[in-house]
């Protein structure tokens, strides 16, 4: 997020990184490896640490927020009311789910809190240079969209892996195969958001009856296969989101 930021035109004197183990960070950014006593409360803070350092990391950092403070959280699975309660203090709170590609401005990113009026103005123009920003109209759908949006990388990349594996297995070499895989799914994937139609459309139409296209997709198609595996896949994610928020509720 923050190499979002600073390519999208940010001041880098704006940010304060606090991390233990950080030796160096970008050119103009301040790091710190404990979080800074005695300072005025400030305008944003990004929670970004395991959802399990919560009790310990919080009486340090709540001294720094105050009535006018804007707490972002990207801890998965860490409820708006936990947050509330570790820090009582502040303005407003937003849940933030985002993925890598936000250091590209191509994250989706879904968006749940408290924050109204001007702390939402200033949520959204924070997460305009990571890429696209989705309010959620109840707090249980940001255990499904950490799932989709921020799970759903990893589940891409092992697809476009087997893609790979599928060509090596019938005859490309493997390091072919990656390249080409790579380069169509990235083609892909740029086409389908420059499209007015649905990636269902957009398959139907590069897809001529009997020819090559339409035999792959009746083999995906078949007794609905695709559509169950990434149900299952993006169910067995959820859950798992769910649970750590119980866990971190019961903490």
């Amino acid at each position: 997020m923050l190499a979002g930021w600073l390519v999208g035109g940010l001041d880098p004197a704006a940010f304060t990184v606090i991390d233990p183990y950080l030796t160096a960070a970008p050119a103009g950014v301040r790091l710190l490896d404990t979080a800074p006593g005695g300072e005025a409360p400030v305008d944003v803070i990004l929670l970004g640490f395991k959802p399990q350092q919560l009790p310990d990391a919080a009486p340090a950092v709540a001294p720094l927020v105050g009535a006018d403070t804007l707490v972002l959280s990207i801890l998965a699975g860490v409820d708006l009311a936990t947050l509330r309660v570790a820090f009582p203090a502040a303005g407003a709170i937003v849940r933030v789910m985002p993925n890598l590609a936000a250091a590209l401005g191509k994250s989706p990113i879904a968006l749940f809190g408290d924050a109204a009026g001007a702390a939402r103005a200033k949520t959204e123009a924070l997460m305009a240079p990571l890429g696209q920003a989705e309010w959620l109209a109840a707090e249980s759908q940001m255990d499904l969209v950490t799932a989709l949006a921020g799970s759903g990388p990893g589940f891409v990349y092992r697809f476009i892996d087997a893609l790979a594996a599928g060509a090596s297995a019938l005859g490309l070499p493997r390091e072919q195969a990656d390249r080409l895989a790579l380069a169509m799914v990235e083609g892909a994937a740029q086409l389908a958001a420059a499209s007015p139609h649905s990636p269902a459309e957009l398959a139907r139409r590069v897809a001529s009856p009997g020819g090559v296209t339409q035999k792959g997709l009746d083999v995906l198609d078949a007794d609905n296969r695709l559509a169950r595996l990434m149900e299952d896949t993006l169910r067995a994610a959820r859950d798992r989101s769910a649970e750590m928020t119980r866990q971190a509720a019961q903490r």
